[in-house]
């Protein structure tokens, strides 16, 4: 009875209608990223409303840094969630089993040499990152605390892509549900009642993280079967570890390329002045929501696709990219227009000021107007992640999306008549239609090779 209790949260991606699925799969990975959103909304308003500018400052002043330093890490879990994928749906439970215990493993040992080099470098990073002295000292305290909890992020985010490779996305929504309520009521008691400032958000941060990663671990150990999760039988196996690196680095390297990309782009932003720079980030913000929304079909065609290829049903690969796609597409076009009809209102929870409310719109009709680009992209990447590809969608996307847009601001941007803000914007959807279409044609390239080495299972 209990197995069958727990088997409910798991999902057979091999038969079946594949859009219901992954609507199924997909809405609450929804949820959950727009939980996430919203709870680190409420970090930064907790902190602006009760600790002051300069403790906003230098709670904010982290994000960037905190985002090149672990996207690596993460992306670890992608190569996760592929292996786990691959050896559930060919039911290979001995596979399955040391995968697990090796990813749990990986992630313990990735968070702590996160905890350790990021209490060790907070200040100086945060020096090289030219973080104005009036915040700095704040700045570190928060960063130091805040890396102490990177063992249970690690911890979340493996054991999540785990979960999410058989199909069961529901209970990470619930623990990091939990987990957030906790947040919330920590950051009021910590920064309004104890009147511990940084270190009351960034303590609250940990303790909430602690929860979710808890509980994920403790969910993997009361399974059944190949992911059942046994403490004392934590092992690094050589050959899944290197295989989950063979997906999971070029993930990472590409996540770290993304997040420096981004830098530079912000630096092109900020030479328009303060108002630009205030409608930017709160455009970049709502933006947030729509990306999230998409982002779920990519990870649901990993998901899908992996599952599949361990199973051998090969000719449902094409039929989950192209469900993958049209959700993306719908989820993109429908919310991004959204952000754009609505967007007076929804920039002005972010600023009353009409200036600042203008300049996010400019970004909105541009980049949210055409998100659905970025979407599509993705899905392709998860298509290529979920068949076994990793090196060749980072190294595409890696001088698509990246390379191509610093190319764009070093040349097309520098020209007189095209200096201003609309063509820094204009270089997000320009590159995404070009990485799109490199990954078109790798993608039937791969599809080619698998048909040729293969034999495509009967339907």
């Amino acid at each position: 009875m209990e197995e069958k209790q727990e088997k409910r949260f798991e999902m057979d991606m091999c038969s079946g209608p594949i859009m219901k699925k992954m609507l199924m799969f997909a809405i609450p990975l929804v949820c959950s990223s727009v939980l996430q959103l919203l709870f680190n909304a409420a970090d930064i308003v907790v902190v602006g409303r009760f600790a002051g500018d300069n403790s906003l400052a230098a709670v904010g002043s982290n994000t960037a840094l905190i985002n090149l330093l672990t996207n690596l890490f993460i992306g670890l879990s992608v190569g996760v969630n592929v292996l786990t994928g691959l050896c559930y749906g060919a039911k290979q439970e001995k596979d399955l089993t040391e995968t697990v215990h090796t990813a749990m493993l990986l992630s313990l040992f990735s968070g702590l040499f996160l905890m350790v080099g990021g209490i060790i470098s907070a200040h100086v990073l945060l020096n090289w990152m030219q973080a104005p002295q009036e915040v700095i000292g704040l700045a570190t305290l928060y960063l130091r605390i805040y890396f102490v909890g990177m063992p249970a992020v690690m911890v979340y985010n493996f054991g999540s892509a785990i979960l999410r490779a058989v199909g069961d996305t529901r209970r990470p929504l619930f623990y990091l549900t939990g987990a957030g309520i906790i947040n919330v009521i920590l950051n009021l008691f910590f920064v309004v009642v104890c009147r511990l400032d940084v270190a009351g958000v960034a303590l609250a941060t940990v303790i909430s993280e602690t929860v979710s990663g808890g509980l994920v671990f403790r969910c993997l150990m009361k399974e059944k079967g190949g992911i059942h999760l046994v403490p004392s039988k934590l092992h690094i196996y050589k050959d899944k570890l290197q295989k989950i690196l063979r997906i999971g680095l070029p993930a990472g390297f590409q996540g770290v390329v993304f997040a420096l990309s981004n830098v530079l782009i912000q630096s092109s932003v900020n030479i328009f002045g303060a108002t630009i720079v205030a409608g930017n980030s709160a455009a970049a913000n709502i933006e947030g929501f729509v990306y999230v929304s998409m982002n779920a079909f990519h990870q649901a065609t990993i998901s899908f696709t992996s599952q599949n290829m361990g199973a051998g049903r090969y000719e449902r690969v094409n039929r989950i990219l192209f469900c993958g796609q049209i959700c993306a597409i719908v989820a993109g076009l429908v919310l991004g227009n959204a952000c754009v009809i609505f967007g007076n209102p929804l920039l002005g929870v972010y600023s009353s000021s009409p200036e600042v409310i203008q300049a996010g719109l400019v970004r909105l009709r541009v980049i949210a107007a055409t998100y659905a680009l970025c979407g599509m992209m993705d899905v392709m990447v998860g298509s290529l992640r979920g068949i076994g590809y990793s090196i060749m969608p980072m190294i595409v996307s890696t001088i698509g999306a990246c390379g191509l847009r610093i190319l764009w601001l070093a040349t097309i941007f520098q020209m007189p008549e095209f200096h201003n803000i609309q063509m820094v914007y204009y270089s997000y959807p320009v590159t995404w239609i070009v990485t799109f279409v490199a990954h078109v044609i790798c993608f039937i390239w791969a599809r080619r090779r698998i048909g040729k080495r293969v034999q495509p299972a009967a339907v």
